[in-house]
């Protein structure tokens, strides 16, 4: 070991403990006293983050089971057994585990080579699904493209793929962040783009998670603050717009905030009241695993956008609360792993691990405030836990993307190239 070496490892052990720990890249001192002939071990990965997913994913499995074991009972149901929906959301999760394993072993260098092409062919996925005969319909939106053994559903694609080429752009564009024009306007015609594809479906909730991916990554990025308030600014304006002058939308906020009217209540708000009495019957500790009233054909699509309220009254407010945690810890752990390959001089990684920690996190607090009143409805289901097969894949990539940041953040700070 050299000098100079010996001296930065005795000024880190002498940090103060705290100071230690508030530094970004954890740095031990058999980092700096391992002799080349020393073995050098590596955890793989972030095992808990990966627990954490597991837990909630088994949670999301049980819930959806007895979200939907009462489905058959409703006519428009009756051709599905009671276990129907059980055994393909378990399908489902076994085919987004292999995608995951898979989306591991990619490295980041070839990712953000990919980004841009991905980005593109989301885009054409996105026009295809608007072709009559191609896309299916499905309660009025035309958001699936039929696959025989699945409905795809572009628009999360377009989530993972935006994150990717969000990070991508920053990286491209780090020396002219300061200038509007060159630095903010591309990106946010591409985003423009996206947005009317998905309008047209329609689909609001994904392009709002989707403006917000983008805008979290700009920001992040080093765009200039004032740059950045006049886009947040245009484009709450622009969602104003879109609600005010759509029947459809307007009528859902005046829903919000007056659901429990003799209109409302058997309209546009009946999901919503429902919700809410679900979680006022959960109370404290719930009713028990199973015996939900609100999901015997009371509650609508109580499998996908309002799992949220099943938990709540089956497992009460320590449930729900449980629930909160764990997504809180899923996602503070994501943006740590950001943060530390940021500190590595991981400029891609960093931002793609923090664009899906943004991801996570906006569509979590969408779902629970819709299911507990705070905000108007929207067709967001719970990452992780929810139905659906297109949503658990692009989630499970996702989170097997920041695993993989997290591996190469290892390599490097023991030492060793990918």
């Amino acid at each position: 070991m050299s000098a100079q070496s010996m001296r930065w490892a005795g000024w880190f052990k002498g940090l103060p403990k705290a100071a230690a720990d508030a530094l970004p890249v954890r740095l031990g001192a058999s980092s700096f006293s391992r002799t080349p002939s020393q073995p050098k071990h590596v955890k793989g990965f972030d095992q808990p983050l990966l627990w954490v997913t597991v837990a909630l994913l088994a949670w999301g499995l049980v819930m959806v089971y007895s979200a939907s074991i009462a489905m058959p009972d409703n006519p428009r149901f009756a051709n599905y057994t009671h276990n129907f929906f059980l055994i393909r959301h378990a399908a489902f999760l076994g085919v987004a585990f292999v995608a995951a394993l898979i989306t591991f072993q990619v490295p980041m260098r070839t990712w953000e080579r990919w980004a841009p092409w991905l980005f593109v062919f989301s885009l054409i996925l996105l026009v295809l699904v608007l072709v009559p005969g191609v896309g299916r319909v499905v309660y009025g939106a035309r958001r699936w493209l039929p696959l025989g053994i699945m409905n795809f559903q572009p628009s999360e694609m377009a989530k993972f793929a935006v994150v990717l080429y969000a990070a991508d752009y920053m990286v491209r564009k780090m020396d002219v962040k300061e200038n509007f024009w060159r630095a903010v306007l591309p990106m946010g015609v591409a985003v423009g783009v996206i947005g009317i594809l998905l309008l047209a479906e329609p689909d609001m909730g994904a392009f709002m998670v989707i403006a917000v991916i983008a805008m979290g990554i700009l920001f992040l990025g080093g765009v200039n603050a004032r740059m950045f308030f006049l886009i947040a600014t245009i484009l709450t304006g622009a969602f104003c717009l879109m609600i005010a002058f759509n029947d459809y939308r307007r009528a859902r906020i005046f829903a919000y905030l007056d659901p429990w009217s003799d209109t409302n209540a058997l309209g546009k708000g009946y999901q919503l009241t429902h919700s809410l009495i679900a979680i006022g019957r959960g109370e404290i500790f719930g009713v028990g695993l199973g015996g939900s009233i609100e999901k015997l054909s009371w509650l609508p699509e109580a499998h996908t956008d309002f799992l949220l309220a099943v938990i709540g009254e089956e497992f009460g407010l320590v449930g729900m609360v449980v629930v909160i945690g764990l997504f809180f810890w899923l996602i503070r752990r994501i943006m740590h792993i950001g943060r530390q390959a940021i500190a590595l001089d991981r400029l891609f990684a960093g931002l793609v691990a923090q664009g899906v920690g943004i991801w996570m996190g906006f569509q979590t607090f969408i779902n629970m405030g819709v299911n507990l009143g705070a905000l108007p409805t929207k067709g967001l289901t719970l990452p992780l836990m929810s139905f659906g097969g297109s949503a658990i894949l692009w989630n499970l990539i996702a989170l097997a993307v920041v695993l993989r940041i997290d591996f190469e953040n290892r390599q490097l700070m023991h030492g060793i190239r990918a």
